[in-house]
This record gives C-alpha cells, sequence and structure tokens, in this order.
C-alpha cells in the first residue's frame, strides 16, 4: 500500500524500536497488547484512514451546510462515521466500563496519526466528543456518568466544548453567560458562544454541551465560573430523548480552512427553557475544564502533527515523481526529478527532522499516560504528571508553529502546483493555520511555559525534565559517530540553562521584559526537545547498523543519523542565536509607543 499520511516505517520505529510500546503488556491493565496486537491494531487503522477516510478529505474543503438552524455535514462523512463508529475507534484507549478498548494510549496516537492526517476536518467532531466524555468520567456524578459516558465513547452522541464568548475569547473570566439556579438542582442557561467547533451538526442523534457559566451572585472573574452540562435534546431518567433544549445555532463561520468540520455561533436559552446540570464543584468550573483543556491542548498537537506528516509524504512522493531540470553535475543529460536537487532535498530533510522529531515527542508524551497508568509507586506517577504538563505547552505551541512550517515547505516543494487545487498541498496548509489558535494561542502556551511550568514546585520537575535530555546526550556521547553531535547538544543545552535561569530572575522583577521573551524561549524549549528526540532515535538507529550491517533497513536507519546531523549542525545552530537575543533582553517589543506602530 502506497504511503499516503504517514511513513509506516518510522511509526514501528517509535512505538517499538525507541518506546518499546509493547512492554506494558506485562501489566494486567494492558495485557493484551503485545506487539503483534499492536501492528495488526496500526495495520488495521491504516487501511481503515487511507481506503475510507482520506477519500473524503477533498470533499470536506467543500464545507458544510446551515439552514434554518440546523448544520449538515459534507455527506461524504457519514458512511465512514459509519464504519469508524463500528469499529470501535472513538473510544479505544479509554476504560472497558463505559465501553472503551482500554488500548495504551501510546498506540491510539498512532492510530489517530493515521486518521487524523487523513481528514482532520472529520476526525474533530470525534476529539471534541472524547475530551467531553473524558472529563465527565472525571468529575461527573455516578448519575452524569451512567447517563453520557457510554453514549459519548461509542459516538452515539456527540460533545463539544462552550467556552468562547463574542466580548470573552482567551479572557474567560469576563464571560456574561448566566446560569439561574431552578430549585431542583438544575440551572436555566442564558447566553450567547461563539467559534464552538462541531457545535451543531447532524452525525449524532444528540450533542452534549459543557458549558461553562456564572451563577448569578457568585465571584467576579474566573473564580466564579461554573461548569454545566447542556445537551441539545434533554435527556429522560431511563436514558431516552426528551424535548429540544433551547440550544440553537445561529450560524456558522466561513474559514479559510477545515471547512468540513462546523464552527458554530450558540444561543442558549433564548426561550427561557435551556436547562443544564452542574459538572463538578460550583465556581470550580475553570478547574474542571482544564481537564478538558490540557487533554485538547495534547490534542491539538496531534492534529497539527498529522496534518504535517501527510504534507511531508505528500511533497516527497511529488518530489521523487516530478522531473524538473537538470542535475547540476550532469547538465547536458535532461531532466531529473526534483528530488535530486540540493535546496529540494534540504526542504525535505527539514521536513523529516521536524516531523519524525514531533512524532517522537507525542508518542513519548503516550508513554508517560500509560506509565502514569501502571505506576507502582507515588514517585513515578509524580515524574509521569511533572514531565507531561511541561511537554504540553511544548506539543501544543511548538508541534503547531513547526505544522505551519512544514505545511509551507510542502507546499513549496511542489512549486506552482502547490499553490493550486491539483494537489493536497494547499489545503493542508489551509486546514493547519488553525492549530495555532485553538484551545490557547500558542502565545499563551508561550506564557504557560514561562509562568508555570518551569517553575512549579520551585522548579524541581523542570531540572527533572533537563535531566532527561541531559542523559540521552550522555548516552550519545559513548557512541563515537554521534559524539561530535553529543557535544554540540551538550553546549547548546548549557545555554539554554543558563536562559532560562536569567529569565526566570528577570520575571521576579520585571514581568513585561520577561514575557516580551516567552515565545522565543518556546521555539528554543522545543528545539531542545527536537534535539532530544533525534538523538535519541540516531542512537538506536547507529547501534542497529552496528548489530547488523546489511539489514534491510540500513537506509531508514541510516537516515535517522543523517536526520539528526542536519538538525544538530544546521538547525540547532539558529537556536543558539535566538537563545543569545533572549538573554540580551531587549525590550524594544514592550518600549515602543503603541502610536510609533503606524498611523491612524
Amino acid at each position: 500500500m502506497a504511503q499516503l499520511i504517514a511513513d509506516r516505517r518510522d511509526v514501528d520505529f517509535v512505538l517499538h524500536e525507541q518506546l518499546n510500546a509493547s512492554s506494558f503488556s506485562k501489566y494486567e491493565k494492558f495485557g493484551e497488547f503485545n506487539k503483534k496486537t499492536i501492528d495488526m491494531i496500526v495495520s488495521e487503522a491504516r487501511s481503515f484512514a487511507i481506503k475510507e477516510i482520506y477519500p473524503t478529505q477533498v470533499l470536506a474543503d467543500k464545507g458544510c451546510t446551515f439552514d434554518n438552524g440546523q448544520v449538515k455535514v459534507p455527506e461524504s462523512f457519514h458512511r465512514v462515521n459509519e464504519l469508524f463508529l463500528k469499529g470501535e475507534w472513538l473510544g479505544m484507549a479509554d476504560s472497558p466500563e463505559y465501553g472503551g478498548g482500554g488500548m495504551p494510549k501510546t498506540v491510539s496516537l498512532a492510530v489517530n496519526e493515521y486518521f487524523i492526517g487523513a481528514n482532520v476536518s472529520f476526525m474533530l467532531y470525534h476529539g471534541l466528543t472524547h475530551g467531553a466524555a473524558k472529563m465527565i468520567e472525571e468529575i461527573g456524578t455516578d448519575e452524569q456518568k451512567k447517563m453520557f459516558c457510554k453514549n459519548l465513547y461509542s459516538g452515539k452522541w456527540a460533545g463539544t466544548m462552550l467556552l468562547t464568548e463574542p466580548e470573552a475569547g482567551s479572557d474567560v473570566g469576563v464571560l456574561t453567560t448566566k446560569a439561574i439556579p431552578n430549585g431542583d438542582g438544575t440551572f436555566n442557561i442564558v447566553g450567547n458562544k461563539i467559534f464552538i467547533s462541531g457545535g451543531d451538526h447532524d452525525l449524532a442523534e444528540n450533542i452534549i454541551h459543557p458549558v461553562l457559566a456564572r451563577v448569578e451572585g457568585d465571584a467576579p472573574g474566573t473564580k466564579g465560573i461554573s461548569l454545566f452540562l447542556v445537551p441539545k435534546y434533554r435527556v429522560n431518567k431511563d436514558g431516552s430523548l426528551g424535548e429540544f433544549n433551547d440550544v440553537m445555532c445561529t450560524g456558522i463561520e466561513h474559514k479559510m480552512g477545515l471547512n468540513g468540520s462546523a464552527t458554530c455561533s450558540l444561543t442558549l436559552g433564548g426561550s427561557g427553557k435551556c436547562v443544564g446540570t452542574l459538572l463538578g464543584e460550583r465556581s470550580k468550573g475553570m478547574r474542571s475544564m482544564f481537564i478538558m483543556m490540557n487533554d485538547a491542548r495534547q490534542l491539538v498537537g496531534l492534529q497539527g502533527f498529522s496534518v504535517a506528516t501527510t504534507a511531508y509524504i505528500h511533497a516527497l512522493n511529488y518530489a521523487r515523481e516530478r522531473v524538473q531540470g537538470a542535475h547540476l553535475m550532469k547538465p547536458k543529460e535532461g531532466g531529473v526529478q526534483i528530488i535530486n536537487h540540493p535546496d529540494v532535498r534540504r526542504n525535505l530533510l527539514m521536513m523529516k527532522a521536524y516531523v519524525e522529531g514531533i512524532r517522537s515527542m507525542i508518542y513519548y508524551s503516550g508513554t508517560l499516560h500509560d506509565r502514569k497508568a501502571v505506576a507502582e509507586t507515588a514517585e513515578e506517577k509524580a515524574f509521569c504528571e511533572n514531565m507531561l504538563a511541561i511537554l504540553t505547552p511544548i506539543i501544543k505551541g511548538y508541534g503547531t508553529d513547526r505544522t505551519l512550517d512544514v505545511c509551507s515547505l510542502g507546499v513549496q516543494v511542489h512549486g506552482g502546483y502547490g499553490y493550486c487545487k491539483d494537489f493536497p498541498a494547499e489545503q493542508l496548509m489551509r486546514d493547519c493555520k488553525i492549530f495555532q489558535i485553538y484551545e490557547g494561542t500558542n502565545g499563551i502556551q508561550a506564557m504557560d511555559l514561562l509562568g508555570r511550568k518551569i517553575g512549579m514546585e520551585n522548579g524541581k520537575p523542570f531540572m527533572v525534565f533537563l535531566g532527561e535530555i541531559k542523559k540521552c546526550i550522555d548516552g550519545a556521547k559513548k557512541t563515537p559517530e554521534l559524539s561530535s553531535l553529543a557535544e554540540k547538544a551538550d553546549a547548546a543545552l548549557t545555554q539554554y540553562s543558563e536562559t532560562i535561569m536569567l529569565l526566570g530572575k528577570t520575571a521576579m522583577t520585571d514581568v513585561m521584559k520577561a514575557y516580551a521573551h516567552a515565545t522565543p524561549l518556546l521555539d528554543t524549549t522545543g528545539d531542545m526537545v527536537m534535539t532530544w528526540m533525534l538523538l535519541w532515535r540516531a542512537t538506536i538507529a547507529k547501534e542497529a547498523l552496528t548489530k547488523n550491517a546489511k539489514s534491510k533497513d540500513t537506509a531508514f536507519y541510516e537516515g535517522q543519523i543523517r536526520t539528526c546531523e542536519f538538525f544538530v549542525s544546521s538547525l540547532l545552530p539558529v537556536t543558539l542565536g535566538r537563545l543569545e537575543s533572549i538573554r540580551a533582553l531587549n525590550t524594544a517589543a514592550i518600549d515602543i509607543d503603541e502610536a510609533s506602530f503606524g498611523t491612524k
């Protein structure tokens, strides 16, 4: 089967050679997921993604339709949705108690890379549904879990996340949606929400909306916000659907990409008949929502990456087929495939480095979820939780920033055709931009890294994080062929650590000056993680070549070493420049007068 979405050999490399995902089968919780089972699952997912989901990608770009308060998704989604739900893919890594498949998170990430890479618009509906179900499972009452979880994990019902309002985007604390107690434990919900992905559609018989609202009289700002479950159709005690719950879609956005994903404006309680129930504790809505938010931020990173890996595969296929221009060393021998041209090769290698590095980072985060699930000590559990907390803004922020870079390079490799609809490159680039904005813009991710994650618990978890990078570098130093790359990585890590210390001290005395460099800090942190992941890969590859120099995978393993060499030798020096610019602590961005940006 042709490579259309992701390089299966690389997926297998990360799962089995880098992360040893099948080792979790020694625990009862994941006992049935040995290597043979994992490979079978990934093969089935890959086949389904290519044969069934991928053909809907171009059709999705025609968009959804809105008529008289009802949203209809592209017609092609209905058949593939039935097959997706029949395969029980939505809850594959969730508790069997609620109809889930109990699969390791690491394996589910590989599966979802194929599904999302095939059609991210289609998969967005399921990502939100899963997030809503997970939140109810974690903080809902027994009655709420019984009423909603199985129907959500099965996909019979869909889920969303209702945060944003016209005047309350990232500043959620100023929301105006009200919750009025009815005296029977329920609340009347009144307000307007915008930019709601999957806010209305015809893929499920009911849509369950977790809604942020403020009970009248509760504290202003985020401290007084509560979270409520508001179904599109009320649910009777026996689980059957009741009357329409006064959740009206008033329109859908017209976007530059992701047109198959309906982004809706919703009016709650326009007729005074929208009823919701409290989810979690009153006035603890933001804390509750962040259960879903952190999961969603990791998912957005996966979504961006999955689009990027598809863009890379398409660019690679095109470069191997497109004949244009003579070889520089053989100018009289006619045209050659453009993959023979140095600049095209450099673009492809840059795409490869980011795609493979981010794949390792994301799958590694999956192992942290799985290790946490089977942790036998409090220390192991805390390690996993802290590493995930630190990696989340990097996965979401750095991962989606690099996604746009990869997709842009994909257009470039295609040349003029990349800018036209003849090839998928332009749609992939349009589709991926939103991931830098979803679930908190990447500027917010940078502020989260600087303001929360680096300093949590007096910086101890972040030192452990840096220690993991250092361990990999030290291991690579023992391999002669990689020692020079490891030395360069070590020098970069030293400069990075010094920069972190300086910026942390600056934040204690001059917040504005420190936060002016938050995004460059996120970029350099991500670059250090890429160095870690690619050096880790190269070490494994070198060991494999040493054991069997004539392996059928020789080219693959040599590619790992060359990719690491390229990143450390050609891209990491740019990181050093960014670190130097951060240490300069230039304040032009905050000193410039508003009027100096340009005349009104």
